[in-house]
């Protein structure tokens, strides 16, 4: 998923198109001009005023009492999980296609000494609400741990970017009010979640105790996240935030991005939700033996392109995106990545421009023919 892409494929000449990730955005020259001349201040003595007040815009947003700004995504979850699972022998309940389970290094078993216990993933994100019933341990006895936190993702990153339903999200608070278990939602992407769904972000976190956002995604900030929740537990997610080596200085210089990406960078999304459609639908256009994307499925800013194994390898696919041979008419290198043995990850962000989409296409559409052919001439 992280594997560095060789300098030596490209050549100055060469235009590269890196949709890798949404990691990849840098920040706007307006986060750069807002970093540039930020009041600072100590924040772990709770004097830095540019991280206060993203802090309270923050909680705002989301509808929840209170926020605090730590260093990573990872790292939001990590303290929500530590905060609610606040007794030794405790379990959480996620999806087994989660960040929190499969792309966090196992932090909650590492660090928290939380053990996870998982249900499927549908395509579409959720999970058996039938299955969350009958997970939760209800009154467990001496041999059992506790169920102390339900975890949702939204956007889902390894199901293509999908919005969970907002009536889905209902269904699992209910089913946790019940037996008194809060639910924690990863929503890295949540705002794009929100636009998609033509929504208050507000509305979409309503039904969580907690949530955490990135501002480093399609954002477009250089770095931090944001979790939200109660009052009393933003209070103690700061102090574990400390104990985790998260405790900000002069963090105002930063702040002061993500400020900017409250007001610039979240109704834009849709931009990028529109381009990755655009490169979904050249690909289906193909009719491709070998190539496929659920065009219905593809809502922000992901696309998994799916590939027949039995064919070629994931792997072949993305060198040949980006690597441009002398001979090749498309002379574009086109970066993606894989998170699944299946298929091929391509996402967008600020920074990717209408010529871009236009010239990826190109590529893609060169290469995935090649591979047809070459198929095809096999068969004959």
């Amino acid at each position: 998923m992280y594997e560095k892409v060789n300098g030596e494929i490209n050549t100055s000449s060469v235009h590269v198109v890196d949709l890798r990730s949404d990691t990849i955005s840098k920040p706007t020259p307006e986060m750069r001009e807002a970093m540039a001349t930020a009041v600072v201040g100590d924040d772990v003595f709770g004097e830095d005023p540019t991280v206060a007040e993203l802090e309270r815009r923050s909680a705002e947003l989301l509808g929840k009492e209170d926020a605090v700004f730590v260093a990573s995504g990872t790292m939001a979850n990590l303290i929500a999980i530590m905060v609610h699972c606040n007794q030794r022998g405790s379990e959480i309940i996620s999806g087994d296609n989660g960040h929190t389970f499969r792309f966090e290094q196992g932090g909650p078993a590492q660090i928290a000494g939380v053990q996870a216990s998982l249900i499927r993933n549908n395509n579409d994100g959720t999970f058996s609400l039938d299955e969350l019933r009958d997970r939760i341990r209800k009154n467990p006895d001496c041999h059992e741990p506790y169920t102390s936190l339900v975890i949702i993702e939204n956007t889902h990153n390894m199901c293509g970017g999908k919005v969970l339903p907002l009536d889905w999200i209902e269904k699992v608070k209910y089913i946790s009010k019940e037996y008194n278990i809060p639910v924690h939602m990863d929503g890295a992407r949540v705002m794009n979640a929100a636009v998609y769904l033509k929504v208050p972000v507000e509305r979409v976190v309503r039904d969580v105790d907690t949530v955490c956002f990135c501002l480093s995604k399609g954002l477009g900030a250089p770095i931090g996240s944001i979790l939200a929740g109660s009052k009393t537990f933003v209070d103690k997610a700061r102090r574990t935030r400390k104990v985790l080596g998260g405790g900000w200085r002069q963090a105002g210089i930063i702040a002061a991005a993500g400020l900017v990406a409250l007001d610039n960078m979240i109704d834009r999304l849709q931009e990028d939700h529109d381009h990755i459609l655009q490169i979904a639908k050249a690909i289906d256009s193909l009719k491709s033996d070998i190539f496929k994307v659920d065009l219905p499925s593809v809502h922000t800013n992901i696309l998994m392109m799916y590939i027949d194994r039995s064919k070629v390898a994931v792997k072949e696919v993305i060198y040949r995106l980006a690597k441009v041979f002398k001979t090749d008419i498309v002379k574009v290198s086109v970066r993606a990545s894989s998170i699944r043995p299946d298929c091929v990850r391509f996402v967008t962000y600020w920074q990717i421009t209408d010529d871009d989409i236009r010239d990826t296409i190109d590529r893609i559409t060169f290469v995935l023919k090649e591979f047809d052919d070459q198929f095809k001439s096999i068969k004959i």
